[in-house]
């Protein structure tokens, strides 16, 4: 090997160890979902050889979404194979396993609109990738090329490494967000948890009632006047309600 062949063999193994940084840094605040599959997309494109690439991710609800694609034509390929639900890519995504076709203009009857498709695009081949985890897919990483051919399993196998690490740091963003509600909602529990201890509180002096009788006016007002629970005893806590139409209310 030369040396001039040595040091590309070294810049390409520094702009693959960026790009898997780049993929695994997901625990920054200001992550951004649709920067990180931009990358994914675009190093696809500079280190795999490839034409275009793009992401298709599954919705909760099972449907396909075009999120992410390095270029126009590519995203009209992807947006025009979910629509059809016809192509490697949604094949791939649905069965959770790599689809390929190195020559759609001779191997496309399998696909016949997405092969139909691909060449009003200009796109010859494509090389499908799972993005999954173990058994969860979540969705595909679609490799294009202009020329006919197969990818080679170097590249093969570093695309797959590229949309595995992805699948992981979109599934731990995914955690984190739910985290976050989970918290949001457990806080907000807790607020009107407190807002309606101390409105009782404030009932049962004013009334001179015990703490369940004054929960009963409390919520027999809120309901009698469709009124929710927590703001109407947040308005007692602030003083802003009228404490002797709630304490006038009975309980049913």
């Amino acid at each position: 090997m030369s040396s001039s062949d040595d040091g590309s063999s070294s810049g390409r193994e520094r702009v693959v160890s960026r790009t898997f940084v780049a993929l695994a840094d997901t625990l920054v605040a200001d992550f951004d979902i649709a920067d990180f599959l931009d990358v994914l997309t675009r190093s696809c494109v500079d280190l795999l050889e490839v034409s275009a690439a793009g992401v298709i991710l599954i919705d909760p609800s099972g449907g396909l979404r075009v999120v992410s694609t390095s270029s126009q034509r590519a995203e009209l390929l992807e947006m025009f194979a979910v629509q059809t639900e016809d192509g490697p890519c949604v094949e791939c995504a649905r069965g959770g396993h790599p689809t390929a076709c190195a020559d759609l203009a001779s191997g496309g009857q399998r696909w016949p609109r997405f092969a139909a498709g691909a060449h009003e695009c200009g796109y010859r081949a494509v090389q499908a990738l799972p993005m999954r985890l173990r058994h969860q897919t979540v969705g595909v990483l679609s490799l294009l090329n202009t020329q006919p051919g197969a990818l080679d399993d170097d590249h093969v196998q570093l695309g797959q490494a590229l949309a595995d690490v992805a699948t992981i740091g979109i599934l731990q963003h995914r955690t984190i967000r739910q985290a976050d509600q989970v918290a949001d909602q457990l806080q907000t529990a807790l607020t009107s948890r407190v807002a309606i201890e101390q409105a009782r509180g404030v009932l049962a002096e004013r009334g001179n009632l015990s703490m369940d009788d004054a929960f009963a006016r409390l919520r027999g007002f809120a309901r009698a006047n469709n009124r929710p629970l927590t703001p109407l005893a947040m308005a007692v806590v602030d003083g802003t309600a009228d404490l002797d139409a709630i304490l006038g209310s009975r309980k049913r």
